[in-house]
Parts: C-alpha cells; sequence; structure tokens
C-alpha cells in the first residue's frame, strides 16, 4: 500500500528523480522507458475521508519510491481483461497515478503530448495494470508521455449515498468521477516535470473509461484539463438521475445491513465502519439486481446531481456545452457477444428485452425485430443489447459533438479465426489486446491459436498510429473523413481498412423510431 507513511529512499540525486505535488519521486529505467508509479495524487480516501470528494496530498519527506504501482481499488474480481494479475493488493488507498515517459524523446527540447489512459470494468472492476507493459507502444515511439491511474471503484466510487450526509460526517457522490478530475487536475500540475505538455493532453480509455471521457466531457470542472478525447466503446447514455440512484443506495443499505453483525446508531455510521468485504459484496448484490430491476441500466455510473454533473451527458452534447474539443468515439462490431453468464449485464434476456418494447412506441416494434432477425435468440439478442448500450449512444455523441467540434467514427471488425468459431467476433474488449500490443500475452495467444494473428496484430498497429497522430497533431490522418450527420463516415478497421457511410443505418434509423427520448 502506498500512503503519506511510504518508506522514502535515500535523498542522493538521480535523473529519476522527480519533483511532484507532496515531494520528490524516484522512478526506474526500464530499457528504453522511464517509469514512475503509484505517485499519490489525493490524499488515502481512507477514514474520515471515506465517501468524501479526493483531498490534497500531505507532503512526505525524502525521496519517495515510484518503483512499483499502488494497489488497485477494492472489487469483487480481479481484474477485467485475461491476464490480470489477482495478486495484486487492493484498498481503499488507491488513488496513484503512473507514468511512462520515453529515455529518448523524439524531438528532445519540446514539451511531448501527454496520453491519459482511464481504464474500464463496469465501474466495479480493473485497474491502471490491468495489462502488463500497457502503455508501452505509445512511449516507445519516443513522442507521447504516457499516464495512467487508479480511482475508487464500485460503491465507494459509484453510489449516490450524499442522502444520508450529516454535517458530523459528510457525504459527496460522484466520487470516481471526481478522483479523475483530481487526477487529470495532478497532470496540468506535474506532467512537465516528466516532460510532458499540460496543455497538449488527450484523454482516451474504453468501456467504463469510454464513459468516463463521455461524462468528464460534460463536467464543468473538467473544463480545460484535456484538449482532445477518444472514446471506446463507450456506454455513453449511462448517467442516472438521483431519484433512480436513491432507489438504488436504499437496496444496498439493505443488503448491507443483513452482512453487518453490529447494529449501528444510523445509516451514515454503517456506511462509514463497514468492512471493505461486505461493502463490495453489497455492491455485488446490487449489480446483479439491477438489469431485471431496471433493464438497460447500470447501477455503477454517473449521477447527475445537478451540481458536479449538472446534466445528463447526451443533453450537455445536444446543446453544446460539453466541451468542445476534437473527438475519436467508436464500438465494436459485435460488442454484446461477450455478455453471458455473470457479466451479462446488457438487456439480451428475452424478459429485459421485453421491457424495452414495452416502452418504445408500438409501431417501431415490427421494424426492430425486422433488423434483428430472430429476436430474442441468442445472436439477435447480444447485437440488439449491445447496440442499445453501447453504438446506438455512441452514434448519438457522435452526431450532436459533430456539431460543435471536429468527430471521427470508427468500428472495430477485425477478430481472430477462433473468436468467430466461438460466436463471440470483434467483441466488447477485443481491440484492447490490439491496442496496447498484448497479442503475446496467453488470453491472445489462445485467442489467435487457429489462426488470424498477423492480421490482428497490424490493425492494432495501425490503430494505434491513428491515435498518437491524433494525440500529436490534434487531427487525424487524411484519409480518415471527419463524422458528420449528412453522410457518418465511419473508418472500419479491418483485415483492409475502408470508409464507410452510415454502416447499418437501417439500424439506426429504427433505434431512433425506437427511442426517440434519446
Amino acid at each position: 500500500m502506498l500512503s503519506t507513511e511510504s518508506p522514502v529512499l535515500s535523498s542522493t540525486p538521480s535523473v529519476l528523480d522527480v519533483g511532484v505535488t507532496g515531494g520528490v519521486v524516484r522512478g526506474i529505467r526500464e530499457g528504453a522507458i522511464l517509469a514512475w508509479r503509484g505517485i499519490p495524487y489525493a490524499a488515502p480516501p481512507v477514514g474520515d475521508r471515506r465517501f468524501r470528494a479526493p483531498q490534497p496530498i500531505a507532503p512526505w519527506p525524502g525521496v519517495r519510491d515510484a518503483s512499483h504501482y499502488g494497489d488497485v481499488a477494492p472489487q469483487p474480481y480481479r481484474g477485467q481483461f485475461k491476464g490480470a494479475s489477482p495478486r495484486v493488493r487492493a484498498s481503499e488507498d488507491c488513488l496513484t497515478v503512473n507514468v511512462l515517459s520515453p529515455a529518448v524523446p523524439h524531438r528532445r527540447r519540446l514539451a511531448m503530448p501527454v496520453m491519459v489512459f482511464i481504464h474500464g470494468g463496469g465501474y466495479s472492476t480493473g485497474s491502471a495494470q490491468d495489462f502488463p507493459g500497457q502503455g508501452e507502444g505509445f512511449v516507445n515511439s519516443g513522442r507521447v508521455v504516457y499516464v495512467s491511474f487508479n480511482y475508487r471503484l464500485g460503491a465507494l466510487g459509484y453510489l449516490d449515498f450524499s442522502r444520508y450526509s450529516t454535517p458530523v460526517r459528510p457525504i459527496e457522490n460522484n466520487l470516481g468521477l471526481r478522483d479523475q478530475v483530481a487526477a487529470l487536475e495532478w497532470v496540468r500540475a506535474n506532467i512537465r516535470s516528466f516532460g510532458g505538455n499540460p496543455n497538449n493532453v488527450t484523454v482516451f480509455g474504453e468501456s467504463a473509461g469510454g464513459n468516463a471521457i463521455i461524462t468528464l466531457m460534460a463536467t464543468p470542472a473538467a473544463r480545460g484539463l484535456f484538449a482532445r478525447a477518444i472514446a471506446q466503446s463507450p456506454p455513453s447514455n449511462a448517467a442516472y438521475t438521483s431519484e433512480l440512484t436513491d432507489e438504488w443506495a436504499e437496496h444496498f443499505v439493505s443488503v448491507l445491513r443483513a452482512q453487518t453483525a453490529f447494529s449501528p446508531s444510523s445509516i451514515n455510521e454503517l456506511l462509514a465502519t463497514a468492512e471493505l468485504g461486505a461493502l463490495t459484496r453489497a455492491a455485488l448484490a446490487l449489480q446483479v439486481r439491477t438489469p431485471d430491476a431496471h433493464p438497460g441500466t447500470f447501477c455503477l455510473a454517473p449521477v447527475i446531481d445537478g451540481t458536479f454533473l449538472p446534466e445528463h451527458p447526451l443533453e450537455a452534447f445536444r446543446s453544446g456545452r460539453a466541451h468542445r474539443v476534437p473527438l475519436i468515439i467508436g464500438t465494436n462490431d459485435r460488442e454484446g457477444a461477450i455478455f453471458r453468464g455473470r457479466a451479462n449485464v446488457l438487456p439480451r434476456s428475452p424478459w429485459r428485452i421485453q421491457a424495452l418494447f414495452d416502452h418504445a412506441p408500438g409501431d417501431t416494434h415490427t421494424a426492430m425485430r425486422a433488423v434483428y432477425p430472430g429476436l430474442p435468440i441468442r445472436r439477435a439478442a447480444a447485437d440488439f443489447g449491445g447496440d442499445y448500450a453501447f453504438w446506438y449512444p455512441s452514434i448519438i455523441v457522435a452526431g450532436l459533438h459533430s456539431r460543435y467540434a471536429p468527430v471521427h467514427f470508427y468500428r472495430f471488425d477485425i477478430a481472430p479465426r477462433l473468436m468467430h468459431l466461438l460466436g463471440l467476433d470483434a467483441t466488447h474488449g477485443i481491440e484492447m489486446y490490439a491496442l496496447f500490443d498484448q497479442v503475446d500475452s496467453p488470453f491472445a495467444r489462445t485467442m489467435t491459436a487457429l489462426g488470424g494473428r498477423e492480421p490482428f496484430t497490424r490493425a492494432g498497429e495501425r490503430m494505434r498510429r491513428h491515435w498518437l497522430h491524433f494525440a500529436c497533431t490534434g487531427v487525424v490522418e487524411s484519409n480518415w473523413p471527419r463524422y458528420t450527420e449528412s453522410d457518418r463516415l465511419t473508418l472500419i478497421i479491418d483485415v483492409i481498412d475502408r470508409v464507410e457511410a452510415d454502416p447499418r443505418g437501417d439500424r439506426r434509423r429504427v433505434w431512433q423510431q425506437f427511442l426517440p427520448g434519446l
């Protein structure tokens, strides 16, 4: 665990000793990369700081060891992706940032562009170290500084308990989102010390991290903290009113009470004193219940509180109040295919699909079943649920934002042969193995065992080149046209990349009628 009491090293000067908010940190050299890890960007949110907005860092004496990752946020399952180590320590003291910088920058005398990655995992799992060597493919170009960080997850970060706040023990909401803003503020204040340019920051993230990107673009406190954004497979519509989040908080508390041996005097005290394991189990119980109680929702998500997040992000995009920065946004070919068993949070069961139909205009039902033939059989249901959660809301964001700023849309279609045989195809999260050059990881080796390794690797290289070009220049390469509501030009990343106008436009037009309020 890294905290203000962590051991410090000797004060002997080193080229890897860097002054940051709180003191001096010492990194390590790993080949052509300089690495600093586990640097606190806010005070540990423990004790009286549980369920509080991130607080300033207390200074530490001497030189702090920054050679290892900090603890990950408490979570029910360790790591979003196959290959993430289950042995990584978890604790509430998890607000740390990691920086990778090229040992020999491409242009020595200029501050480098900065790429800040926000991990996914449904706001309940995952960390900045889900992939070994994450970010090294970007830094090895010599062109950018790469930053990743942990933020609070689950009940500690994404349930709204502010209704139980008291003057003695205040409780704030949107804590994971506030952590993300605090991490970006740390980048702005400190990244020059690592060779980065605080005025040239690109934020990018996948899945819940993609939702974080969309939400940050609608968060007033994040204004000016980044110059451009990339949202990969974001559930862009996942932000909810306090009426709904209050219901989730109430159910969570009832589950937590049942797991607690003693009887605290108030709910506030119960939340403040509950053991981490009890908080995690209660959150998991709520997650299991929510998709059937409220089909199409994710209980661990930002809350529209009227202040920190004053309006639904889609409304901010519609009105032009979202930060008008260039945006890359996109999804994978078949997002919903992977959501099976305990991971099935999407509306892809017959009951959940019918619940959505019950709330849609009756004259749209036939058309919706026509574009998803066989609904609710397995493949059609997976595509319906994935499009509902990821693709269609992303189309909405892209169209709205294109009225005010440059937007480029992509779809990741390539998948190794085994993924097709399993019926998963290019499903949710698969592009991460290509983008982060993880084709040698155990899971990726299995995934490519029956063929398709080289085309998949090359697609990742092209994708990484696009991301780097965008981060370094502020624009995409000339062969990727802008997305507008009139033509909806989309880059299809496949064995051979291509550009299509309004791909799956028949589905899009039906969704417009099926969800007229989106």
